[in-house]
């Protein structure tokens, strides 16, 4: 998600928001922070806030509410879980260079599985790949440059490659590329109450 704009609706009006929606897990910092600044280095002006799509960007047939409380519903019945980052890749068709996902990626395609239908059923143009993107879009030559200086970049990260999931975030597309957070949810929630 690109220009991320906090908070229920962020001033754009909604007859200015793109039907385009997501469910998405936040990095927290310090991994957070260095993704987002990796990814402002490899594509300069752009205003990132490094997350991990557990449902990519997909149009919503019907009212964005009823969407999300699907979403909440499911993901507050989910237990939090950890995930780790492992090596700099490249998708082949796209050429988009990202960080995979070791840890945690099953755990994450169960929860796209479950939650890919009704309200938020999308015949997505790619398998699901859980992963963290760092660049996308750049000019086919640039690709081999923006890549070895990721991987680089990655192989200088000294703190912990982990991070626990806790939260998920509904958001939405704006033009020019922002995204809007429009709900979040707890993870362990309905197991919490039950206790």
């Amino acid at each position: 998600m690109g220009c991320n704009l906090n908070g229920v609706g962020a001033g754009v009006p909604p007859e200015d928001r793109l039907n385009v929606f997501a469910l998405v897990v936040y990095i927290p910092d310090p991994l957070g922070a260095f993704l987002d600044h990796l990814r402002r280095e490899l594509v300069p002006l752009y205003n990132p806030h490094a997350h991990v799509s557990v449902l990519p960007p997909r149009p919503i047939s019907g009212d964005w509410q009823e969407a999300s409380r699907q979403a909440r519903t499911l993901t507050e019945s989910w237990e939090p879980f950890e995930v780790e980052l492992t090596a700099v890749d490249i998708f082949p068709f796209t050429e988009v260079i990202y960080i995979e996902v070791g840890g945690g990626a099953c755990e994450l395609r169960q929860m796209h599985t479950a939650m890919n239908r009704d309200a938020l059923l999308f015949d997505e143009p790619y398998p699901y790949h859980p992963h963290i993107t760092l660049a996308q879009e750049v000019p086919h030559e640039a690709v081999p440059e923006l890549f070895n200086l990721a991987k680089r970049r990655w192989s200088e990260f000294s703190a912990p490659r982990t991070f626990r999931v806790e939260r998920a975030s509904f958001v939405q597309n704006t033009p020019p590329g922002c995204w809007i957070d429009l709900a979040e949810y707890s993870l362990g929630a309905v197991a919490r109450v039950r206790r």
